[in-house]
């Protein structure tokens, strides 16, 4: 089975961070510990990823091997679920064809770098159509002002964070280019499908970077007007673990993130390059013309995200990446033994990942489902649940047969 080759570097212990957020920041290891009895209440986890193309290693460092993590030391009773979150993709203009490739591509990621289909709950978002009518549902509740200032969606529509937004105000779009498509309402609202992801499953746990911080509250929020308009405990507020922050820069421009929307390939790795590819785009990678090697993002970002990519695939080894660049400038390292290895280390860390995409993506139609159907009748069975309980506390059911006869005799 291709779950069963899972690299054992995948189960490297990662360090967690904690946040002065009001959004109860959790220790992953911390609560890994603390989870050992049967007695403890069950976790249960859930993140997405949106169908893109390739993951690169900023997706595998960031989401893809963490998940892998908290799936190999989750407890038999931790339900974990993973979604292709499609729906998310289409805030923009999708080609029909692309889009079924990329979600193909994406499940055989999930397979490839040792998701099992056995033991974590792998489905695509659309394929559930509660997401939908969770979101609908949220949408009623949720605050336009609110929505307003979420960060995330302004950079989208290529508004400054400090935009000025407030409701029905069209002021901040008219100053966009004449060229540049007009904001539509799914950006605008795309948080509240967030939510719902995350709420129809009961989730207590979601793992995420410190960029989602805001939407996690947002989700808590929207949760607990729901629970308060019906006096109710329905909705779980999650906690969030926050992932360490694993920013990979883009090789050609480390000042910026790796990006799959970079249109220079040479910016990024992606989980399927070959041992050639990588050592060519790690070999180009900008840097500087300083001589030897130290940490320093501010001054020599080129370096220094080549020291944290390394550190990275490491983390067992180093305490930090300043740890590992006094390693490397006490063995007087120079650039180019640096990016040999860094080139050496990424390739035994994806070569396993490549050989197994292959192997997945070799599937046919037919055997790939069925690897998700499992999957699929589980999330499926979960959000049905939920949106049933929601909509019986807010009147949208008949009624079983006691509650006819009682609404009968008090003249209903």
């Amino acid at each position: 089975m291709l779950s069963s080759t899972t690299s054992r570097a995948l189960r490297r212990a990662t360090s967690h961070s904690l946040s002065k957020s009001r959004t109860p920041y959790v220790c992953l290891s911390c609560q890994q510990k603390r989870h050992v009895s049967s007695n403890e209440p069950r976790r249960t986890i859930f993140s997405g990823i949106q169908p893109t193309g390739i993951p690169h290693l900023g997706n595998y460092l960031g989401a893809l091997k963490p998940w892998v993590k908290l799936q190999n030391d989750a407890q038999p009773r931790d339900k974990l679920i993973f979604s292709i979150v499609d729906l998310h993709a289409i805030t923009v203009k999708q080609d029909r064809l692309q889009l079924m490739q990329w979600r193909r591509e994406m499940f055989a990621s999930f397979l490839a770098v040792g998701l099992d289909p056995k033991r974590s709950v792998l489905f695509a978002q659309s394929d559930v159509s509660a997401h939908s009518e969770m979101m609908w549902i949220l949408s009623c509740f949720a605050s336009m002002g609110y929505l307003s200032r979420m960060t995330q969606w302004k950079s989208k529509a290529a508004l400054p964070p400090d935009t000025p937004t407030t409701c029905f105000d069209p002021s901040p779009f008219q100053r966009l280019k004449k060229d540049a498509p007009a904001p539509k309402l799914g950006l605008f609202s795309y948080p509240v499908l967030q939510a719902a992801d995350i709420l129809l499953y009961n989730t207590t746990h979601v793992p995420v970077g410190e960029d989602q911080a805001q939407h996690l509250e947002f989700t808590r929020d929207l949760a607990q007007t729901f629970n308060a308009a019906y006096k109710s405990d329905i909705l779980t507020l999650p906690e969030t673990i926050l992932s360490p922050a694993r920013r990979v820069m883009s090789l050609t421009e480390p000042t910026k993130k790796m990006s799959k929307s970079d249109p220079k390939i040479e910016s990024r790795i992606l989980i399927t390059d070959t041992r050639e590819t990588i050592h060519q785009k790690i070999k180009t990678a900008l840097t500087d013309s300083i001589p030897g090697v130290h940490y320093d993002p501010e001054l020599r970002p080129g370096v220094s995200n080549l020291i944290d990519i390394l550190y990275h695939l490491n983390e067992a080894k180093y305490a930090s990446p300043e740890h590992l660049s006094r390693e490397l400038a006490g063995a007087d390292t120079s650039l180019k033994a640096l990016k040999e290895m860094v080139a050496d280390a990424l390739d035994k860390e994806l070569e396993p990942v490549r050989e197994r995409m292959g192997e997945a993506m070799n599937m046919k139609g037919e055997e790939m489902l069925k690897h998700l159907d499992n999957g699929l009748k589980v999330a499926g069975t979960i959000s049905q649940r939920q949106i049933h309980k929601m909509k019986k506390e807010m009147g949208m059911w008949w009624g079983g047969e006691g509650e006819r006869m009682k609404r009968g005799r008090d003249g209903g």
